[in-house]
């Protein structure tokens, strides 16, 4: 029997197995030794094969992993397609150093992103729009819903259908409330998804992978307020500003870092708006950031 690992905890794995019942059944499984031995650790997101060991009681053992399509470090997750953070318009007001980290963080593992702006219905001077037109002009898909009335929701679960999404945003931006707009056999915020999984109330202090339709999860991952970018060399940072490539090649040194060098095509393109502004000097402040931590090592 084949099935989705959806949690992990403790050394159990809940199992997500399409059958008969209406949203399949979730397995409590354990993993065989085996894998311990091949230093080989399942993760969320993991496809597998497992032995049921007792129907009734949904219980199981993973017997085989199968084979990966991506695997991610942060979250640590396995076979997902793409990337959801999300961030509210207004109430809290959007923190872009915060967002253009876990961009960056989602280039570096080459995970396409979407970048999705909640609270439209509070959005009484219309910011939404310019924080829009920022990142699509960056090249990121980016939308503006609400879960509050429902605006913009079916456009986004229409980029969600028939793939694995990783859903990150930091606390208070509605994230739970619009995850539960995907789907309504699980409520993040108050209910449990099931006895089975949690034993208890659900937070989100795990990675948990949750199963919209057939072929439709949702991995939700806790909420954040910080990223490092510790492991990073300053040398690096602006590969991962795809907005940055078009212009490089008018900057008059190899190897231009466009922070103090004349004559650069990046430079130039901020200052003729070809290039967000905002954009710019957070990475100005991320190089400066990871300019000092190398100095201080």
């Amino acid at each position: 029997m084949q099935g989705k690992i959806v949690r992990g905890i403790a050394g159990f794995y809940y199992v997500h197995v399409k059958d008969t019942a209406e949203n399949g059944t979730i397995y409590e499984c354990k993993a065989k030794g085996i894998f311990r031995k091949d230093n080989r650790k399942p993760l969320v997101g993991d496809d597998v094969e497992i032995a049921v060991l007792d129907a009734e009681k949904a219980l199981g053992s993973i017997t085989a992993l199968l084979p990966r399509r991506s695997e991610l470090i942060r979250p640590a997750v396995a076979n997902v397609d793409q990337a959801l953070v999300i961030f509210a318009i207004v109430k809290p007001q959007p923190n872009f150093n915060l967002l253009d980290r876990f961009l960056i963080m989602m280039e570096r593992q080459q995970l396409p992103v979407i970048v999705c702006f909640n609270k439209l219905d509070i959005d009484a001077d219309g910011v939404g729009e310019q924080y829009q037109e920022i990142y699509e002009r960056c090249g990121y898909k980016t939308l503006l819903v609400s879960a509050g009335n429902g605006q913009g929701v079916e456009d986004l679960k229409r980029l969600l259908y028939g793939k694995t999404t990783t859903v990150a945003g930091p606390s208070g931006v509605g994230k739970s409330s619009l995850v539960n707009c995907f789907q309504s056999s699980i409520r993040m915020q108050t209910g449990s998804i099931s006895e089975k999984i949690d034993r208890g109330k659900h937070t989100t202090r795990h990675t948990e992978l949750i199963a919209v339709t057939e072929d439709t999860y949702i991995l939700d991952t806790p909420g954040f307020s910080s990223l490092y970018l510790a492991d990073m060399s300053k040398e690096e940072l602006q590969g991962y500003y795809p907005e940055f490539a078009a212009y490089e090649w008018f900057c008059k040194f190899a190897g231009c870092a466009h922070v103090n060098e004349p004559v650069c095509g990046v430079k130039q393109a901020v200052e003729e708006g070809a290039i967000p502004r905002m954009r710019y000097e957070n990475y100005k402040l991320l190089y400066e950031e990871l300019r000092t931590n190398h100095k201080n090592k």
